[in-house]
């Protein structure tokens, strides 16, 4: 567990998710799903999804050590969450899917930053994944910056990959960071 002060004077703690946390981590999906258009679930989907169902999806990652879920919660809230994939094809084990969300009200306080350390930390010490990449709106203008801070590069990008309910196109970036020499 990890514990930080912001600049609003609050008390934020990082800590591994649990199956336990469903229900509190379903309320904070549906709410970031909501307030931003930079994620690619739809409210109508989280609308629907059962705390069942998070457990489920929760489960992966409590039982595989190559699979990473944290939560930053304040309080008895959960205000940010991190999550590192193990992609499922042999030949690909060595790569983490990154994930990030933080709720609105929560933005620009430097949570984002602390998950990413975090998860860092963890990755830098992992023996099996050496590259972690992600997929980002290219209009995520924050988003890319908070990447590049942390040596991620960008490595392409999908033309018009995301529709937007407004029927709009915004393009896909690709993003890695290697972690450790692949070559040794």
């Amino acid at each position: 567990m990890h514990r930080y002060f912001l600049a609003n004077a609050e008390e934020l703690i990082i800590r591994q998710a649990s199956e336990q946390d469903a229900v509190l981590l379903l309320q904070m999906f549906r709410q970031a799903v909501e307030e931003s258009d930079f994620l690619l679930t739809s409210p109508e989907e989280v609308r629907i999804l059962t705390v069942a169902q998070e457990r489920e999806f929760l489960r992966p990652f409590e039982q595989n050590p190559n699979q990473l879920f944290l939560i930053a919660q304040i309080g008895q809230q959960a205000v940010g969450i991190l999550s590192i994939a193990q992609a499922r094809a042999k030949k690909q084990m060595h790569v983490g899917e990154l994930g990030i969300t933080v709720i609105r009200q929560y933005w620009n306080l430097g949570i984002g930053r602390r998950l990413m350390q975090v998860m860092l930390n963890w990755a830098m010490e992992h023996p099996v994944i050496l590259v972690i990449q992600l997929h980002v709106f290219a209009g995520n203008k924050n988003a890319i910056r908070l990447y590049k801070h942390f040596g991620f590069r960008e490595m392409g990008k999908w033309d018009r990959m995301i529709r937007q309910p407004d029927g709009s196109f915004q393009d896909l970036l690709c993003m890695s960071r290697w972690l450790k020499d692949p070559i040794s």
